[in-house]
């Protein structure tokens, strides 16, 4: 009776470690599947915005700012980070870059409200597409503005670096100059003597 028992026990912990497994590689496959979901949804919410954009009228207006509002604040994360990796002392411009990425999802999201209610309803409400271009105006120039800054920083940085290492090889090639050997000059000296008696008329 105690190899059956024992055998049992095996079976069971076979069965165990496999329910535990096939546990696993649910929990991944519906993990792995919402997070593709979520992509696909993200691509084809991009793409409906880029078809939605080549259109004509206030909609087509709306969803190209918000490209551009996307894109703006993309580009002026992207030159933050670059710099925050090399070291550079930004002060509290990361912060206000994040400021600038919460409001520009809020105007992101205004937009597409209201692009969705123009393609619907046939009345324009002049005076909230004025302010949202304005407010897309002001967010946009400011993410230029702050990449403009960097640039400039990171631009005088290289030059006074540029400087630095022209200064360095020019000394460095200056050193490795062999000095005049004194025969050297004195064979000079001869030759330009023994033309001077050969062709005396040109030394006048």
């Amino acid at each position: 009776m105690a190899p059956i028992g024992d055998f049992l026990i095996v079976l069971l912990v076979i069965l165990l470690f496999f329910l535990l497994l096939g546990g696993v590689g649910i929990y991944l496959l519906v993990k792995v599947g919402k997070k593709a979901t979520k992509k696909a949804r993200a691509v084809s919410t991009r793409v409906a915005t880029h078809m939605a954009a080549m259109g004509t009228g206030d909609a087509a207006e709306t969803e190209r700012m918000r490209l551009d509002l996307r894109r703006e604040v993309s580009l002026t994360r992207q030159a933050v980070d670059h710099a925050l990796r090399d070291g550079w002392g930004l002060g509290d411009l990361p912060h206000l870059v994040a400021e600038i990425s919460v409001h520009a999802e809020q105007l992101d999201a205004q937009l597409a409200h209201y692009a969705q209610e123009r393609r619907v309803s046939p009345y324009i409400d002049h005076t909230a597409l004025g302010r949202l271009r304005e407010h897309h105006a002001k967010l946009t120039t400011s993410c230029a503005r702050i990449r403009a800054d960097l640039r400039n920083d990171q631009m005088a940085h290289s030059a006074g670096s540029i400087e630095e290492i022209q200064g360095r090889t020019d000394l460095e090639i200056e050193a490795r100059r062999r000095a005049p050997d004194p025969l050297d000059q004195i064979d000079e000296l001869y030759n330009r003597t023994m033309i001077n008696r050969t062709h005396p008329d040109d030394s006048r």
